[in-house]
């Protein structure tokens, strides 16, 4: 049963993975309106989370599905308080800029990955997560004070929330002193 539970997970995740991919392909963009930057930031800051999100449901780990869920609504919850508490003006003068939602979303999803499975993940997702930051300067979306504390609330809720995943059952092999054989550690 929990082999079949988690092949449909697997399986949902891809179709939802290709849905977003699809749907952000498929936004409206008129020539002249958005850059490709901008667009490329668009895009990640939804395959980010779903990306974080995905990882965890992949590996059965629901701990870690309710941790990015609690970290990542808590970034957002943030986010927009102090967007609509705040309203700064964006450079293009319109209104919301602090702080950066795209960037907010992006690194929350980043952080959880990097603490959560590690840097081997991590990197590329803190990567990703800088270009949406980037792109959202660039196309005079926001200030980079926007994009900072973006930046700062998504990695805090993070680190705030999530723990490092620890398998149920590792075998490290154990050589010392004349002893040779191997080491069990089981979670409970």
């Amino acid at each position: 049963m929990g082999n079949m539970v988690r092949s449909a997970m697997r399986h949902l995740g891809r179709v939802a993975l290709l849905l977003v991919v699809v749907f952000s392909l498929a936004a409206p963009c008129s020539a002249g309106t958005r850059s490709t930057v901008e667009l490329s930031g668009d895009i990640l800051q939804i395959l980010l989370p779903v990306t974080a999100g995905g990882m965890s449901l992949y590996r059965g780990d629901w701990q870690g599905v309710s941790q990015f869920s609690t970290s990542f609504l808590t970034t957002m919850g943030l986010t927009y308080g102090l967007k609509y508490s705040i309203n700064a003006e964006r450079p293009y003068g319109g209104g919301l800029s602090f702080p950066s939602g795209h960037t907010s979303a992006s690194f929350s999803s980043a952080a959880f990955i990097q603490k959560r499975y590690g840097w081997e993940f991590g990197l590329p997702a803190y990567a990703a997560a800088a270009f949406v930051g980037w792109s959202r300067v660039e196309s005079d979306n926001h200030h980079l004070r926007d994009v900072l504390a973006g930046a700062a609330l998504g990695i805090l809720s993070s680190y705030i929330f999530a723990d490092r995943y620890q398998e149920d059952v590792v075998v490290t092999p154990h050589v010392g002193e004349g002893v040779y054989g191997l080491l069990l550690r089981c979670k409970f």
